[in-house]
This record gives structure tokens, sequence and C-alpha cells, in this order.
């Protein structure tokens, strides 16, 4: 390829940015099915801790929650005592909520990052409106859940052909980072992955003990002059 490309990458940035948790109901968790249950969880969670690790602004809302729609988990109110909570009477796309829409206004962030319980109503609706309106929209699929595959993927692609960036939370996770010298303000970023990416949080920890307790169990000193002679 010759010439100039057009694209331009667009980053996240830690200041400019909200963070929205729209409709994460213990009643509608029960939809789900593109996710095993225990993974979906734990990525609600970990969608909502990336504003306490990063000090990101929030704004939280919920979709007639007296019903059986249920309430947020206590969990998510917990961490965010003193943030927005707008409990939507009746309106499905959250944007339609004019109390919702001037408390997303009122962060005064540029970029928005946003997961819906549903990835075709609640995360679709509110990402389309929230891109109409101007923002730079970034969807967490990974704490996006609907009832198929078929319908996650079709939505998704209606919202990428939008213009949002539909990522994955360790990708986030890492354009708010940008450099593993700087990590997230509130805590250790190793302590983040250790609680929601347990591939690095193992890793890591068996760093630590290999660096303070370990020793060259006999037979592996070989193991890189194996992998030599393979080559």
């Amino acid at each position: 390829m010759t010439g100039t490309s057009a694209f331009k990458y667009e980053r996240l940035d830690r200041n400019d940015c909200a963070l929205l948790i729209i409709d994460m109901q213990v009643g509608l968790y029960n939809s789900v099915r593109d996710f095993e249950q225990i993974y979906f969880r734990q990525n609600l969670l970990a969608h909502a801790y990336l504003a306490k690790a990063f000090e990101l602004p929030v704004v939280m809302t919920t979709s007639t929650e007296i019903g059986p729609n249920g309430p947020l988990p206590a969990e998510m109110i917990e961490m965010f005592p003193n943030a927005p909570l707008i409990k939507r009477p009746g309106e499905i796309n959250a944007f339609d909520n004019e109390e919702f829409r001037n408390a997303i206004a009122a962060t005064g962030k540029k970029q928005v990052i946003l997961a819906g319980i549903l990835t075709d109503v609640c995360t679709a609706f509110a990402a389309l409106s929230l891109r109409e309106a101007g923002y730079s929209v970034w969807a967490n699929i990974e704490a996006s859940g609907t009832t198929n595959e078929m319908v996650r993927d079709a939505s998704n692609q209606r919202m990428r052909d939008a213009g949002v960036h539909t990522v994955s939370w360790f990708a986030i996770c890492g354009e708010l980072m940008r450099d593993w010298r700087t990590p997230p303000t509130g805590m250790p970023v190793f302590t983040l992955f250790d609680r929601f990416n347990p591939a690095i949080g193992m890793l890591a920890r068996g760093h630590v003990s290999a660096i303070q307790n370990g020793s060259i169990v006999q037979g592996m000193e070989v193991l890189p002059v194996i992998d030599k002679k393979v080559q």
C-alpha cells in the first residue's frame, strides 16, 4: 500500500472520558445467554471497577427497577455512592431520559465508555444516540450480553457501522493506562488485573514467587537448550 492513509487512531484519554453503567439489573441479568454466567457477572463488576481504578466520572441508570428488572447489584452502588443513579420510569433507550442526558453532559467529557446488560437494546440504543449527539463512544463488549451469538454479532456490527468503538475490557484498560510505568491512580495495576484478569494476575503471582522463593527444578535447566535444538 502506498500513499497516506486517512485513518486516524483515536485513543481513550483518561482525563476526557466518563463511564456509563446502563441497566445492569439483577433481573435482566437472567436474559443473557451468550456468556457463561460466572464470567459475565465478573465482567459487569470489572466494567464498573474501571471507573474506580482510573478515577473516572460515573453515571448509572436503571429501567423500571420496581418491577422484575430489579435494581443494580449492590456492589456497584456501594462503589459509587455519590454518582448519579438515574432510575428511568419507562424509557427503553436510556438516552431518551433527560435526566440521564444531563448527567452525562455534566461530566464535561467528550469520550464515553459504556456497557449495558443487553447488547442489542441497552448498549446499542444508548451508543447510537450518543454518537448522534457527537460523543466518542466506546462499548465494552465483554460487559454486554444478549440472547444468542447471532443477535450479539449483528448488534456489535450495527454499532461499528455508526462509528462506535467495540472493544474488550482489557483494551479499555490498556488505552487508559498507556504505559506499564504509570499504573492507575487509585490502585496498583497488577491488583486490578489480579481481580479481573486472572491470566495476568496469576502470571504475576508466579513471577513474584519465583523471584522471592524460586529455584530451578532439576531438569528444567535444559529447556532452553532443547528449544534451540528444535529450531
